[in-house]
């Protein structure tokens, strides 16, 4: 008797853990693009033309036009690669976006300027948990729950397209 109640106390101990964990699956159709559009602060989470799900998002605390430099404070636009991510995110869980690429790299070297990097889609800290729209500096940011799905949902290797 004391063994089973061991074993059931056990059972219940992983099974609650995994239910907090911020490591989600997703069995899910394949998502083939991810679609930022900067004005509208939506992001889309598409298979093959169809929106799988779709997000509110906060942006860089300089929001208009492409990023140029490092510290602008701008999300870049164009066409980029999810190309990493990050598990133990100051930002709760992050994907790493391949910005800059070879043509923001050229541009940033013509104007004597560094493109910067390091922009991610990530979650929020706790002095934004509540919102505030555009406060990263360049990324993209949703909230702890939604890059909990992002992160199961989004592979290494999908293209992202940030619009205007």
């Amino acid at each position: 008797m004391k063994r089973r109640v061991l074993l059931l106390s056990m059972v219940s101990t992983l099974a609650l853990s995994a239910c907090g964990s911020k490591f989600k699956r997703y069995n899910g159709p394949r998502v083939t693009r991810v679609i930022v559009y900067k004005g509208q602060r939506k992001m889309h989470l598409m298979h093959n033309g169809k929106a799988l799900r779709s997000y509110d998002i906060g942006l860089g605390f300089a929001p208009y036009e492409h990023k140029r430099e490092e510290g602008d404070g701008r999300t870049p636009e164009g066409e980029y690669i999810i190309d990493r991510r990050n598990p133990n995110s100051e930002f709760h869980l992050s994907i790493g976006i391949d910005y800059p690429n070879a043509q923001d790299i050229a541009k940033a070297k013509a104007a004597g300027v560094k493109p910067g990097g390091d922009i991610f889609i990530h979650g929020r800290p706790s002095k934004y948990a509540k919102g505030g729209r555009d406060w990263t500096a360049g990324c993209i940011a949703v909230t702890n729950k939604e890059i909990e799905q992002i992160y199961a949902m989004v592979e290494n290797g999908t293209p992202i397209s940030i619009y205007p």
